[in-house]
Order: C-alpha cells, then structure tokens, then sequence
C-alpha cells in the first residue's frame, strides 16, 4: 500500500478549537481485557455484538500512550523502514484467493490493534513477533519491543497481483480500497462522531479485528471489528470482494456509551484542493488536483442531485434531509487525464465510493465538510449520514449497506447528468459591467439529450436562496451530445452569506437531468473586481 497521505491532515482552528480531520492514528483508543474473547467456544458476529453491547457499559480506557518510545520518536522515513515479510503473510502458504499482510505501530499509529485469526469458527491469536518485519534504516531494534504489542493495522492482497494490495485498515477506523484501476485514493471509515462540531472530533478507533480464512475456492474474505470510543461500542462485520469495482457489504451494530450530537454513518473522506468550478488554491501547474470533485446522492423519492465540492475560505457545512436514502458517495466523476496533467499520482484513476443501504434507514440527512486546504497532502471532504433519531445511552443502532469502489458507481441517473461546471465572472464581453455578478455554466449529457428535436424548447430551472439570477440560456453541446445551462447570479450588496442554487433542465415542463447543487459565497466588496478597461 502506498500510504501516501497516511499523514496528520487537518488539525484546525476556526475562532475555537476544531479538529475536524483526521490524525488518522494519533487518537485516543480503548482496548478491552482480551479476557472474555473467544477461544475454544466458537467465533460468530452474534458474538460479537453481545460483547460490542457489554463493553459499552465498561469504563473506557485508553492506551495510545503505551507505544514504546522508540516507536514514537520515529521520522517519516523511519516509519516506511519498517516493512513486513511477505513471505510470513497469513494464509500465504494456503492455495487461497487472499494474503494478509500487517502494519507495524510507530509514528502516527500508537494505538495497538489485536488480530485474530478464524479457522472452523475457532478464533485465536496473531502473534506479534519482529520476526515478521524488516527493520531496515528505522533505527527501531525489534528484539527490544514487548513480545504482545499488537499491529497498526492489516492489508489484503489479492490472486491476480500478489504486489499489491487490494483493501487496507489503517490508523483509528479507517480503510481505503481500489477497483480495476488498483490506485488508493478517498478513504472511509467505521463511524465519524461530531464532526465539525465546535470541539474537537472524536475518531473511534477498531481496537481488534478477526479474520476469516476464506474457503478455498471463495473470492470473498469476511472480516470483523471491535469499534471503540469514549461514545460508543460497535460491532462490525466487512465481506470483501475484490473486482471491476470493489465490493465490501457491511453490517454494523452501535452500542452508545453516551448521547451522541452527530453520529456519522458510512463516513468518506476525500481531497479537493482545485478543479473547473473552483479555482482558489489553483497556484500549481496542474489544471485539477482533486481526489473526488463532487457529492452525488439518490434520494429515498428518486431525485438524483449532483454537489460539486469546493475548496472553501471558511469551513460550510451543509445537511441535505433526506427519509431512507437510496445511496450517497463522493465520485470522482472527470477520469480524463488532460484534465489533470499529473503522472505520478493518477488523479484520473482515483476510486469513487458509493454507499447503497441495504436497510431502511429512516429519516436523517446526508451531511458534507468542506474544510479550507492549501495543498493536496490534506484530506478536507467529509461526508456521511446522519440519523434524525437522537443518539442516546442503551441503545443498538443497525446500519447495513454495501460499498462500491471503483472509477464509476453501479448506479447512474437515467436522466442525463451532470459532466462539467464552470464558474467565472459575469456580464457580456465586450459591454462595462456596473455591477458584479458570478457566471455559472453546467454542462449535462446523456439521458434523452442526443434525441432532441430541432424545435424543442429547453429552458434551464434555477431557484437560489438570495440574490438576482439573469442572462439565462440553454443551448446544445454537439460535442459532448449534452446541454449547457448558464446564468449570472448577481449576489445581494453588502452580503457574505452563503447562497444556496439547483438547476435542472427541463422540455415540456418534463425533467431532462439529474439536479445540480452548488453552495456559492460571495466574495467582500473590495474583492468584486469588474476588471472594466
């Protein structure tokens, strides 16, 4: 795994202090007694979630502090030194679709991870030894660690390439996975609690995870964590099929501790720096650097809704309501290379990640962060469900969906969709401008677009929550067999508020496309430069 961004990434403060983002290892962790786990008595999820249930009324305990302090006085560089054998992976001497390989502690990731392996239902213990691992340059000698220190975490290799790995947990409850494309990018995790809340997040961490030896001539590896926090317990339980997309099913049971203001379900979290729609932080050379460039989601009545992100000068936070969502995820919809220009990292192959319950889920909102970056090293998108129901003490919250990572999601809007947004300044060429106004221009294609008569009318639907929208067109793109929506929206004087917009094209009072959303903030007045000859 390249843990290319595996670094501290948004640690912020916005008037008080709010740690919205990641340090993906750097948080507090409990670790239960491993007395009471499984040893001779068989191992199943029922199990499992009855000692998810028993936890959440232990007091909670934290042992990110116990890492040996040679492990935590490592560099960078040190940190990569220490490699793990591949010839010792679990199962590599197996006849078997699947190889696991695991993280050594150091650096970021101090909280241990205990790994068990299940055989015949029987669950026992993978043994941390530094005969397992290269120390290479790191400056760390193994023999000197405590014979039970645990793992950061663990990898999956896959039959049809041996080198590299397929899925991978890492650091608190995160794990990232790749398609065809095999190249990393957005991540996920188990459960986000208060995120861009006025105090700092708290990242629930998998203090053990169990797997299962898969059968010998399975595609699928079934794999089970303990999640805990100072919140809440939970039980989880990941069936992984590697492929054209990456299919990982999830079944997840949360036992809080306390009441939860923002609970966080199937949380993403990705990297936006610049792209066509927003060109704040676009110093560098490449035309876009973005690992997702927008939120799609699929409402519980049908709607299909396409959210460019946006590298904002102030974190936004946006709830869009919702009552038993259909899916949501972070798309990196543009896989043009053109449009990136970068051959080192492969922007264009980047995964989207699509979330599909496969339980109802009720009523809540999909919620997204956009949190101000000035580079590419910071993931600041995040993005999950968040249920209506309040989050109290003694409860047991089941959540069910399945995850697809790959280039494009399984599921697309039959009407045409969104493909392009531009965004510049307003006015006509060639005439002075006396005021200022934004220009917006959303290209849509597929759908019913191509068949489109001559003569039939198209007419762009715009609704905003301020300011004066003008000079509105819909015209055909021959070149993408799509249409262009473009308007001026003038933004009312004097006012910094977010303004809220949707468009969707229409003929015959009937909708053509899916419905784009933007969050668009006027700049200051001083800022609103007509650039008037």
């Amino acid at each position: 795994m390249q843990i290319d961004r595996v670094l501290p990434r948004v640690c912020r403060s916005w008037g008080t202090a709010l740690c919205v983002l990641l340090l993906w290892a750097n948080q507090s962790a409990a670790q239960p007694n491993n007395q009471g786990l499984p040893a001779d008595e068989p191992f199943s999820y029922a199990w499992l979630k009855g000692f998810a249930r028993n936890q959440a009324h232990q007091d909670y305990v934290d042992h990110s502090n116990e890492l040996p302090k040679s492990l935590q006085q490592l560099t960078w560089d040190d940190y990569q030194g220490l490699q793990f054998k591949g010839e010792e992976a679990l199962w590599y001497k197996d006849d078997l679709a699947f190889r696991a390989e695991f993280f050594h502690l150091g650096l970021f990731f101090k909280s241990p991870v205990h790994v068990y392996h299940i055989e015949d239902s029987k669950a026992a213990l993978v043994e941390y030894s530094q005969d397992l691992f290269n120390y290479g340059k790191s400056g760390v000698n193994g023999k000197k660690l405590p014979a039970d220190l645990g793992f950061a975490g663990f990898r999956f290799k896959f039959q049809t390439d041996w080198t590299r790995d397929v899925i991978a947990f890492l650091g608190a409850s995160y794990f990232r996975a790749v398609g065809k494309e095999m190249q990393y990018g957005l991540s996920a995790r188990g459960l986000a609690i208060d995120t861009a809340m006025p105090r700092p997040e708290e990242f629930p961490i998998f203090t053990h995870l169990w797997l299962e030896k898969p059968a010998a001539d399975s595609e699928t590896a079934t794999v089970y964590a303990l999640l805990d926090s100072p919140s809440v317990t939970g039980a989880y339980r990941f069936n992984i099929t590697p492929g054209h997309r990456l299919v990982v099913k999830v079944d997840s049971a949360l036992y809080p501790r306390k009441a939860i203001e923002r609970l966080g379900i199937a949380p993403l979290t990705s990297m936006y720096q610049h792209g066509e729609n927003d060109r704040r932080m676009a110093y560098d050379w490449r035309p876009e650097i973005h690992d997702s460039d927008g939120l799609a989601m699929h409402t519980g009545s049908g709607e299909w809704i396409w959210r460019p992100l946006s590298n904002p000068r102030h974190l936004q936070f946006n709830a869009y309501t919702d009552n038993n969502p259909k899916g949501f995820g972070l798309i990196q919809r543009d896989r043009d290379f053109d449009h990136y220009q970068d051959d080192g990292v492969f922007y264009e192959k980047r995964p989207s990640l699509w979330i599909e319950p496969t339980s109802n889920w009720g009523e809540g909102s999909v919620q997204l962060v956009e949190i101000p970056t000035v580079d590419e090293t910071f993931d600041n998108i995040v993005a999950f469900w968040n249920p209506a129901q309040p989050v109290e003490p003694g409860q047991e919250l089941l959540y069910s969906y399945t995850m697809y990572w790959g280039g494009i999601p399984p599921v697309q809007p039959k009407k045409a969709k969104v493909v392009d947004t531009f965004t510049g300044l307003g006015g006509v060429i060639g005439q002075k401008r006396e005021y200022y106004s934004k220009r917006f221009a959303i290209d849509f294609a597929g759908g019913n677009l191509a068949m489109l008569g001559a003569d039939t009318k198209v007419k762009p639907v715009i609704t905003t929550s301020a300011g004066k929208v003008e000079i509105t067109s819909a015209r055909p793109q021959h070149a993408i067999q799509g249409y262009r929506a473009m308007f001026d929206l003038v933004p009312p004087k004097d006012s910094l508020q977010p303004i809220n917009i949707r468009v969707h094209l229409e003929a015959n009072g009937y909708p053509l496309t899916e419905t784009w959303m933007y969050q668009w903030t006027p700049p200051p007045e001083e800022q609103r430069e007509l650039y008037n000859q």
